[in-house]
C-alpha cells in the first residue's frame, strides 16, 4: 500500500511538474493536487487487485500512441476529402474483458482509436461504439484493443486471471 501511495504520488506529481512548465512557484498549489490526485485514484482503483508489468505497460503505450497518430491522420484525412460520403453508425460488441479497469480503459482508450468513440458500456459488458463510417473496421480495432489491454492487465479476455 506504501509502494502505492509513493509510486502514484511521484508520477501525479511529475504530471503537475509538466503541466506546470517546471515553475518552482506553482507547487503550492502543485502539491494540494498530486495529493488530491493521489488519494482519488486510490479510492477509485485500489492497488493490489491489478498487476501490470512495465514491458506490457510499455507495449500497450507504443500500441496505443502509433494507433493514436493513426486515428488522427485517418479523421483528418476523411474530413479533408472533397466529399467525405461518412456514414455514421453506432455498433455494439460484447466485451471479454473483465469488468473494472479493464473495460474502463478500452472505452477511454477507443477514443483516440481510427474514428471512433465509446458511447454506453453495460453492466452486462455490451460496448456502443459510434464509427465515424460504417465501413471502418471498429470490431477488428475493439479486439485487436482489447487484447492489447488482456495482456497489459494480466488477464484472459473472458475475465478470468
Amino acid at each position: 500500500m506504501i509502494a502505492a501511495i509513493l509510486f502514484r504520488g511521484l508520477v501525479f506529481a511529475l504530471l503537475w511538474w509538466v503541466l506546470a512548465e517546471g515553475r518552482a512557484d506553482a507547487w503550492g498549489l502543485g502539491v494540494a493536487a498530486a495529493m488530491a490526485a493521489t488519494l482519488a485514484s486510490l479510492w477509485l482503483l485500489p492497488p493490489g487487485r491489478w498487476r501490470i508489468g512495465t514491458l506490457p505497460l510499455l507495449r500497450f503505450l507504443l500500441f496505443f500512441l502509433w494507433n493514436s497518430l493513426r486515428g488522427g491522420l485517418q479523421v483528418a484525412l476523411m474530413a479533408l476529402r472533397r466529399w467525405p460520403g461518412l456514414r455514421p453508425a453506432i455498433q455494439e460488441i460484447s466485451l471479454a474483458l473483465p469488468p473494472g479497469a479493464p473495460r474502463l480503459l478500452l472505452l477511454n482508450a477507443l477514443t483516440l482509436m481510427p474514428g471512433t468513440l465509446g458511447v454506453r458500456l453495460s453492466d452486462d459488458g455490451k460496448l456502443q461504439v459510434h464509427a465515424l463510417d460504417a465501413s471502418l473496421p471498429v470490431a477488428a480495432e475493439v479486439r485487436t484493443l482489447e487484447a492489447h489491454i488482456a495482456r497489459l492487465f494480466g488477464v484472459a479476455r473472458g475475465g478470468m486471471p
